[in-house]
C-alpha cells in the first residue's frame, strides 16, 4: 500500500494557499492510488529548532559520546526521519517567506538532514542515505518569482533541490501559486495556471505509474 507524507508548513495551516494547492496534488495522487494512506504532519510552529546538545553532538567529524548524551534531544529528529523513510511519496505545502523557506520547514529540514543518519560525508562530498522517491512541493508566494513577470528572486527552489538532494531525494516536482497578494485577478490567474500544469503533469504521471505496475506483474 502506498504511503503519502503530507507536510503542512505555513503558519496559516489549512487556511493557506499552499495547503489548498497541496490538496489538489493529493487529489491527483489519490485518483491513481485510491488505497493510499496519507500521513498528515502539520509542522507550522510545531517542530522545535535544534537545541545546544543536538548541535554539539552532530558538530564533530565522527560519532562521539556527546551524541549518546544528546539521545533524548534527538528523539524528535529520529521520529521525523523514520516518518520520511516510510513514505513512498512526499507532498510539501510551503509558503515562500522572504524569498526562501519558512522557519517551520527549515526546522524540519534541520531535523531530517542529519550527518551519520540520512547522509554521510565522503572525500567526494556528501552522500545521501535515503532511497529516492517522488516529492511534490506546493509553493505559494505573495509576489511573483516565476514566469515572464517575475519581480523577486527565488532561493526556495534551488535550496530545496540542494538540501533534499543531500539526503538522496532528487525526484522533486514544483507547483506554484505566486503573485497571490497582488490582486484577486492575479490570484485567480495563478490558480488556473497551476491547475493546467498539474493536469498535464499528472496525466503523464498516471500513465507512467500504470506502466510500472504492469511490468511488475
Amino acid at each position: 500500500m502506498t504511503k503519502i507524507l503530507h507536510l503542512i508548513c505555513s503558519p496559516r495551516g489549512q487556511a493557506s494557499e499552499s495547503y489548498r494547492l497541496s490538496e489538489k496534488i493529493l487529489g491527483n495522487l489519490m485518483d491513481s492510488r485510491p488505497t493510499a494512506t496519507v500521513i498528515v504532519r502539520p509542522i507550522g510552529g510545531a517542530v522545535a529548532n535544534l537545541d545546544e546538545s543536538y548541535a554539539t553532538a552532530l558538530g564533530g567529524t565522527e560519532r562521539s559520546f556527546a551524541e549518546l548524551l544528546a539521545e533524548g534531544s534527538m528523539s524528535r529528529s529520529e521520529e521525523l526521519i523514520q516518518e520520511l523513510e516510510s513514505a513512498d511519496i512526499v507532498v510539501i505545502a510551503t509558503t515562500m517567506h522572504n524569498f526562501i523557506v519558512p522557519v517551520a520547514l527549515k526546522a524540519w529540514i534541520d531535523h531530517v538532514v542529519r550527518v551519520r543518519r540520512t547522509f554521510s560525508v565522503t572525500p567526494e562530498g556528501k552522500l545521501g542515505a535515503l532511497r529516492d522517491r517522488p516529492v511534490f512541493i506546493a509553493v505559494s508566494s505573495g509576489g511573483r518569482f516565476s514566469g515572464e513577470r517575475t519581480h523577486q528572486p527565488d532561493f526556495l527552489t534551488p535550496y530545496l533541490r540542494a538540501i533534499l538532494g543531500t539526503i538522496g531525494l532528487h525526484d522533486l516536482t514544483f507547483f506554484s501559486v505566486d503573485g497571490s497578494a497582488l490582486s484577486p485577478d492575479a490570484l485567480a490567474a495563478a490558480r488556473n495556471k497551476a491547475d493546467r500544469e498539474m493536469q498535464r503533469f499528472f496525466l503523464g504521471f498516471a500513465l507512467n505509474s500504470t506502466t510500472v505496475l504492469q511490468q511488475a506483474v
